[in-house]
């Protein structure tokens, strides 16, 4: 995995999760002028979705694993995040203006993208029930729709953004967020593209995220305080590019390695 090249952010950052720039039209539903406010209103009542139990498929492994329970096996080391390889994977990484660090990473496979972020989580806690909580407020403020559902991983949130298309009318980007609560961690994990509507490609990255390694460290950590990544390692023609802050419902510009 060897070959960087760079992508261009547009000036008017989009406040969606969007897919990758080659992908992106596939991201969009067909254009929906439905109100779809029957749709909020379903979406906030998700007792049942929560409360349902999932047994975990034989296509996972046995993670997100933290790192001193890891097998061995060969990874990108991205610091907070450790990467399996996987052939004909893109890996671009997320770099903010402001403070200059990486701030996430898009694993992309064939026409769809999964960006996975590591944060500091309480002892006593897990995160995920408040982020979602506070993810499906921000979509349904924007006009969207957002549903919980059980998953392999369990519950997760799916969405519907609103989003302009070239021809002025309002179609719909889904996006597929699932929380995994580890010792003093969580990770986010947000899947958009054709794998949201292809159940063989949405398994490939549910394996792919049953593979990943989170390294907390031991330093004092504000619980949602995301975990320090690292580009893999420096590269001959690696460009960095940035943006402005880390919005938990946009992506932003990044680098990317080719594999």
């Amino acid at each position: 995995m060897g070959l960087f090249s760079r992508r261009r952010k547009s000036k008017d950052a989009d406040p969606q999760p969007e897919d990758a720039r080659t992908t992106e039209d596939a991201a969009v539903d067909d254009v929906d002028d439905r109100d779809h406010s029957d749709d909020t209103d379903a979406a906030t009542s998700d007792s049942a979705a929560e409360d349902a139990p999932t047994e975990r498929p034989e296509h996972l492994e046995d993670g997100p694993f933290d790192v001193a329970d890891a097998p061995g096996e060969s990874r990108i080391d991205l610091g907070g995040l450790q990467v399996p390889t996987v052939d004909g994977m893109e890996l671009r990484m997320e770099v903010d203006q402001r403070s200059k660090a990486v701030t996430g990473a898009n694993l992309v496979i064939q026409g769809s993208s999964l960006q996975v972020q590591a944060f500091a989580a309480p002892k006593s806690r897990g995160l995920w029930e408040e982020v979602r909580s506070s993810l499906r407020g921000s979509v349904v403020k924007q006009g969207g729709t957002a549903e919980v559902r059980p998953g392999p991983f369990g519950t997760e949130l799916v969405t519907r953004l609103p989003v302009k298309r070239p021809d002025g009318r309002t179609g719909y980007r889904p996006a597929r967020f699932i929380g995994v609560d580890g010792p003093r961690w969580f990770l986010r994990a947000i899947l958009t593209g054709k794998a949201l509507s292809d159940p063989e490609q949405a398994q490939r990255f549910e394996t792919l995220i049953s593979r990943l390694v989170v390294v907390r460290g031991g330093e004092a950590m504000a619980p949602q305080e995301l975990i320090p990544l690292h580009l893999p390692g420096e590269r001959p023609g690696l460009q960095q590019i940035r943006s402005g802050p880390l919005d938990p419902l946009a992506r932003g510009p990044e680098i990317t390695q080719i594999g």
